[in-house]
């Protein structure tokens, strides 16, 4: 059987998904990977209304559509990142909160584990989206950066996200990063230090975006 072909929907969450579903099978594809924002796929309703996923899942197949994976990016953007007005522009009201920096990392944090369980329940084992980075505005090496610098940025990776991926873990699914400028993994090296920061676990891994 040939490997199926999904459409992110982040890119098009202006859409209603009921309309997004329909130009999918015009272009061809196989199924949709749901975006955790717009209406394509909301964390809270699916925590909240316990008929929410299986309506997703009904809209899907109405449509003939397969669903592998959700992604929550923008979110999962402000767990690590050092936190300004930039976030609230992608970010939930609920998770942007008071704008407090320390308060929405703890919210995006808080959401990310809620997405997980929103995952379980809607019943796919991978949750894509991006970890943010604290380190990022350091990449330009000037004035020098002591490695000490970077590796306080691995180090807060895995007092941030292990707790995160706990839940993942207890849930049975999976995060996979987009390797992607802004992120704590970039390129193939720090993609590298990402996992020995997570010790491996099975929980994390990454996202091929071609």
């Amino acid at each position: 059987m040939a490997r199926p072909v999904t459409l992110f929907t982040g890119q098009w969450a202006d859409l209603p998904l009921e309309d997004l579903c329909k130009k999918a099978v015009e272009f061809g594809y196989d199924g949709l990977e749901l975006a955790c924002w717009g209406d394509h796929f909301e964390v809270r309703q699916a925590l909240e209304d316990d008929t929410y996923c299986s309506r997703k899942r009904d809209l899907l197949e109405k449509h003939g559509l397969q669903l592998f994976s959700i992604s929550n990016h923008l979110v999962g953007q402000a767990v690590l990142d050092r936190i300004d007005e930039r976030h609230q522009a992608i970010l939930p009201d609920y998770v942007w909160g008071d704008g407090d920096p320390d308060g929405v990392n703890q919210r995006a944090s808080d959401e990310m584990k809620n997405t997980a369980r929103a995952a379980q329940r809607l019943g796919v084992e991978v949750v894509n989206g991006f970890t943010g980075s604290s380190i990022w505005h350091l990449i330009y090496d000037f004035p020098p950066t002591p490695p000490s610098m970077i590796d306080a940025g691995f180090d807060l990776l895995a007092e941030r996200w292990n707790p995160i991926l706990d839940v993942f873990q207890e849930c049975g699914v999976k995060f996979g990063l987009e390797v992607h400028p802004t992120e704590i993994a970039f390129d193939i090296y720090s993609a590298e230090r990402s996992l020995q920061a997570l010790d491996n676990r099975e929980e994390f891994g990454f996202n091929f975006d071609p």
